[in-house]
């Protein structure tokens, strides 16, 4: 077993192009010995955003504070906090954060893979 407060992770920046003020924290991942899914938090400060991307994998969001809009094959959907948002495999998305607060959401990822959300 594992246990850790998350605010003890290291929260790195992320780097890819397409994102502004955007961090995170693999709180679960194979290093904790995860076979099969990692678990990440993100933290996007206001007017933050993800890269718009698409990628064969899904993901599987729960929104813990803040508000913001997901891009979705093209339209911006609106979510606030305890919202869970479901990304298909292939689907075009991009998370915004448009409030004044910072926005911070756990997202759900296979283990072998290492994109952002």
């Amino acid at each position: 077993m594992y246990k850790i407060n998350y605010s003890q992770v290291k929260q790195v920046g992320v780097e890819e192009v397409g994102a502004k003020g955007v961090a995170l924290r693999w709180v679960i991942s194979e290093r904790e010995g995860a076979e099969n899914f990692a678990l990440r938090v993100f933290t996007l400060e206001p007017g933050g955003f993800t890269p718009l991307h698409d990628h064969p994998w899904e993901h599987e969001v729960f929104i813990l504070r803040g508000s913001g809009r997901v891009v979705e094959d093209g339209k911006d959907v609106p979510f606030e906090q305890g919202d869970v948002i479901f990304v298909p495999a292939g689907e075009t998305h991009q998370f915004k954060n448009v409030d004044d607060a910072e926005l911070e959401f756990i997202c759900l990822i296979p283990i072998d893979k290492k994109g952002s959300c």
